[in-house]
């Protein structure tokens, strides 16, 4: 039993060591060991938004490691650990579809590929609506 303070929608900011600017995810939605899905809400002043209101590419590969921070951090606090810190490595096979543009509300799906020796390669799947713009695997180290 998920106790009511941990219920979800639960609030990425209460999982992550980011502060804005630097903070891309809004919640977590869905939850399962390893795996889960976050939102990101796109504003038009935002870091990593353009004049034009289009996202940076960059962004989105970071999208991905914060909403695994996210799940992770949520199964850290469920099972008592301190919520461990994680550093991206790089982005493995990402493709973006098409840039995300301000006032987008995306989803981001997480699942973890892999994980050995202090590393974790995790995919991720981020979508607008029912459209896929995003899809990839980031590489994570966690010291």
């Amino acid at each position: 039993m998920v106790p009511v303070e941990l219920q979800l929608p639960f609030a990425a900011s209460k999982l992550l060591p980011h502060r804005p600017p630097m903070i891309l995810v809004d919640q977590l939605i869905d939850f399962s060991p390893g795996q889960g899905r976050v939102t990101a809400s796109i504003g038009s002043g935002d870091l990593f938004v353009c004049d034009d209101g289009q996202l940076e590419t960059v962004a989105l590969i970071e999208m991905v490691a914060q909403a695994y921070a996210t799940i992770k951090g949520y199964d850290d606090t469920l099972n008592q650990r301190p919520v461990q810190r994680g550093f991206l490595v790089g982005g493995r096979s990402f493709n973006i579809h098409r840039q995300a543009q301000s006032a987008e509300q995306l989803i981001i799906d997480i699942k973890t590929a892999a994980q050995l020796d202090g590393f974790a390669v995790i995919d991720g799947v981020i979508t607008c609506g029912e459209e896929v713009i995003a899809e990839g695997s980031v590489k994570l180290w966690l010291p």
